[in-house]
């Protein structure tokens, strides 16, 4: 009899996977809609961008429009072990101290800095060292670029003169810094949740991994869950069943989804897709939060950076040989080289904003369409206001398990967002024109020098900016009744029900989120396992 059955293997579902085998009483069943990760693809660095078409491999969540042009734009979310960790950018955060706090702040107990910083220390096999804030011997490893383009250097030299502090590890401390991005890769590979977490641990006798499971609906006993419904890769319908609980980990988008389509959720939402109301929960979908990107990007003076080594298919053949035989060069670093974090206004307490940059440009493109590098030299820089208070939502349209959901980004939504994003970008601006990167650029080649009012940077972040793919708060942990799930990440008025991704997080932590949810995921076990 399986005692826990876990919905999703991404970051979260393969740290609980692997926590709760521990004890080889306890008898896991891990169900993950997509397939392996043996494909070489998942296990080069920057090999994702070759993926995001195959729906095979990845999820595509199409949103509403939005912005001045109403355009739609695509999601990406991992559709293999290790979920989104195995596609993401692979950039190491850990957020800020006061991020956390913030949740006990809110009514949530033991989410605190005191709890996560020891876990931190725990998961983590810093290629840095141990110290008081960094971990080794953990089962997630995590590293500096091994060869960084010089440019890179010069972006942080421009950033010093800003005003940042250089920094080797942007993750010791939560003051203005910058520094190389810290990314979850070894020796010139991907570092996925699941080669951290599951693959290691797969030949226990008391976890069952099961792949090409689509959960479909969760089933019930009264008032209680006792497992979920998936179709399997013939069509065939499946029940798999828990002795104790049912752990929902399929991010902030498939977690709404499935508690919507199992009767959880708002009784308008369920009504208009036809699924009949279990419980009304107006939260479940709702509070989404997510960060967008601005967009700066710059043609350079020389031929300089990874354009050069990415822009065509033989260029690309040449740079893929030379990463086989070494494991080095751009196909081996982060989606991003260089970090910083920064104070959108001088008189801020911390950084509310966080810039994310590489030696190389891409043409324009909508999230979710292939990405191509351009020919010509560049240099390019994202920005996201960290700690957005804009709110989108998503909704079920249908019975149908294959219906498209109802994404509504909400971005920009607040004044707060518009306000810090329009200062951010004229700090991007303010930052590039520091030496010694200001003397490698021929110009502004996009949004482009006539973009000046607020509302035109705003409008230019909707039109050309980018989704941060770091959604949060649609199953939204708190301490009152509305709250989708306590603090002990139980869904209200459900009984043996609990959620553990993304979802939960009321706030948003300060930068990408795959550390803390992992992190985060690993206390969530203990939680479980002490039957709280």
């Amino acid at each position: 009899m399986i005692d826990y059955v876990i919905v999703g293997a991404g970051s979260a579902g393969c740290v609980l996977a692997n926590r709760l085998s521990e004890d080889p009483r306890v008898h896991v069943l891990l169900i993950e809609a997509g397939g392996s990760d043996r494909n070489p693809l998942y296990q080069i660095p920057k090999g994702f961008g070759k993926l995001f078409d195959d729906p095979t491999k990845v999820w595509h969540y199409p949103t509403r429009p939005f912005g001045p042009s109403a355009q739609s734009e695509i999601w990406p979310r991992g559709r293999v072990l290790g979920g989104s960790s195995s596609i993401n950018g692979m950039v190491y955060n850990r957020g800020h101290q006061a991020d956390y706090d913030e949740l006990v702040r809110l009514g949530n107990p033991g989410w605190g800095w005191d709890t996560i910083l020891p876990i931190f220390r725990a998961i983590e096999d810093n290629a840095l060292g141990a110290t008081e804030t960094r971990g080794v011997g953990g089962p997630l490893h995590v590293s500096l670029p091994r060869d960084p383009d010089p440019l890179c250097e010069e972006m942080i030299a421009a950033g010093t003169a800003l005003g940042l502090t250089a920094v080797v590890d942007v993750n010791e401390s939560d003051g203005e810094r910058i520094g190389h991005a810290m990314a979850t890769i070894k020796d010139g590979r991907r570092f996925s949740a699941a080669r951290a977490f599951l693959h290691p641990v797969r030949g226990r006798r008391n976890l069952t991994v099961v792949t090409g499971a689509l959960a479909t609906e969760l089933l019930f006993e009264g008032d209680k869950v006792i497992g979920v419904r998936a179709r399997d890769a013939k069509g065939g319908l499946v029940d798999y069943l828990a002795r104790r609980e049912v752990v929902l980990s399929l991010g902030s988008l498939a977690t709404p989804k499935l508690l919507q389509s199992s009767g959880i959720g708002p009784s308008d939402v369920l009504r208009a897709a036809g699924v009949e109301l279990r419980l009304d929960r107006a939260g479940v979908g709702a509070h989404m939060r997510e960060h967008r990107c601005l967009a700066l990007k710059f043609r350079l003076k020389e031929d300089l950076g990874y354009n050069r080594l990415l822009s065509t298919p033989a260029q690309q053949g040449v740079t893929a040989l030379k990463y086989l035989l070494n494991r080095k060069g751009p196909l081996a670093a982060p989606a991003y080289d260089v970090i910083a974090f920064l104070k959108s206004r001088p008189e801020l307490d911390r950084p509310d904003a966080q810039l994310l940059m590489g030696p190389w440009s891409v043409a324009t493109y909508k999230a979710g369409e292939t990405v191509a590098v351009e020919r010509e030299p560049g240099v390019s820089v994202v920005a996201e206001v960290l700690r957005p208070t804009s709110e989108g939502s998503v909704a079920i349209t249908s019975a149908d398990p294959d219906a498209p959901l109802r994404v509504d980004p909400g971005y920009f939504g607040s004044d707060h967002d518009r306000r810090v994003g329009v200062d951010l970008f004229h700090r991007m601006r303010e930052f590039f024109a520091q030496e010694p990167i200001a003397s490698r650029l021929m110009h502004e080649t996009f949004p482009g020098l006539e973009i000046q009012s607020d509302e035109d940077v705003i409008d230019a972040a909707l039109d050309g900016g980018y989704c941060g793919y770091h959604a949060i708060g649609t199953c939204a942990m708190g301490p009152d009744d509305a709250d989708v799930v306590d603090s002990r990440l139980r869904v209200r008025g459900v009984g043996n029900l609990r959620v553990m991704d993304c979802s939960v997080l009321p706030t948003m932590v300060s930068g990408n989120l795959n550390g803390p949810i992992m992190a985060m995921a690993w206390h969530a076990a203990e939680l479980i396992l002490d039957g709280a």
